[in-house]
């Protein structure tokens, strides 16, 4: 079973970290008893019961009690250590005779130090205890819930990100079926007046289809491809509507080198040639893309046809609700869109700008 990198050094560094918690204790030792083996014997023990009760309390006692709020069962469960820690010092003190060692030690450098008879701890050492171990279980209850909480933040970071990829591809499976299926159904109907013009058509759109399954699988693609994808689809467009449609669509001249959501235009301008063309009536479909600094814009405006205004909420052919969450899933707090109807002047307004940076 192979460890990564990032765990070995984990585990290193833990190991580091409990010799130089156990050597701590021996700088503060006086040099008298130094070369009592007793002493070194008992820290290595002393240190080993810390280290159980820290992973004992870290990897069972707070996941399985205080997280699952269980606080009662987890503070018994802590005393209960520090209790059993106790116990196993005190016969540790007894079974290697520390005491006796350290008055040996003590005699030959020095007068015997007093001690109780039957070499008691005393109510100090007990106390000393057990503020290591509280220390020692208050670290490893810190570093454990901390520890959770950046997992649990990263769990809830990726459900996010997958979610906004599945709703993004939900949302963009939404807007190129109902491209395609208009776009068809025009091509459908230039195969009875022109089947020249209907080829070309075809081809028009197999270049556009060819965009859309290999050039936009990633997130975002380059704003000058989108743009040649957007002039495919307007001759498209022009190749069904008469003369009496005008058609302006403008760009910069240098096309910057910016990348952006793919099909994110196209909705807005589909509709301007849903609901702003008519064979009897003149029409004009203004389509402007431009740049200022890190601000992209877009500018649809289109004539309101009679019996064909459309009501905001119905805007794009797949709701204006769709085409917002889209932008809220790739620009969140980075577009503004605004629409606008004029009975006066008949005309419909689009306006998106979306910060790149």
């Amino acid at each position: 079973m192979k460890i990564s990198n990032s765990r070995f050094l984990s585990i290193v560094m833990q190991v580091l970290a409990w010799l130089a918690f156990a050597f701590s204790f021996l700088l503060y030792t006086p040099s008298e008893i130094m070369g009592v083996y007793q002493i070194w014997v008992k820290q290595i023990l002393f240190t080993c019961m810390l280290a159980a009760a820290y992973y004992f309390n870290s990897e069972l006692l707070i996941p399985k009690l205080l997280l699952k709020g269980k606080g009662l069962y987890y503070f018994m469960s802590i005393i209960g250590i520090l209790a059993i820690i106790l116990f196993l010092n005190s016969i540790a003190d007894s079974e290697l005779h520390v005491h006796r060692a350290l008055e040996e030690a003590f005699h030959h450098t020095g007068p015997p130090k007093p001690h109780k008879e039957g070499g008691g701890r005393g109510p100090f050492m007990d106390i000393f205890t057990i503020a290591i171990v509280a220390v020692i279980l208050g670290i490893s209850t810190s570093v454990t819930t901390i520890q959770k909480w950046q997992v649990d933040k990263l769990h809830h970071q990726q459900l996010r990100e997958e979610k906004t990829a599945s709703e993004l591809a939900f949302l963009k499976a939404q807007i190129n079926p109902h491209f395609f299926f208009n776009t068809l159904n025009n091509i459908y109907a230039l195969t009875y007046e022109d089947a020249d013009t209907s080829r070309k058509a075809i081809h028009q759109l197999s270049r556009m289809m060819r965009y859309l399954l290999y050039d936009t699988k990633q997130e975002h693609t380059r704003l000058s491809d989108e743009i040649n994808f957007l002039k495919d689809y307007i001759d498209l467009m022009k190749l069904r509507l008469t003369d009496r449609v005008a058609i302006d669509f403008s760009y910069p001249a240098s096309i910057p080198s910016v990348m952006v959501a793919p099909m994110l235009f196209l909705p807005y301008i589909e509709n301007a040639f849903k609901h702003g063309t008519s064979v009897n009536e003149q029409s004009e479909i203004l389509i402007a893309i431009s740049q200022n600094e890190n601000t992209l814009m877009l500018h649809v405006k289109n004539d309101i046809i009679a019996n064909k205004s459309v009501a905001p909420e119905e805007y794009g052919g797949i709701g204006l609700e769709n085409t917002r969450r889209r932008l809220d899933l790739l620009y969140p707090g980075k577009y503004q869109l605004s629409f606008s109807e004029s009975p006066t002047s008949k005309e419909y307004n689009v306006y998106l700008s979306i910060d790149l940076l």
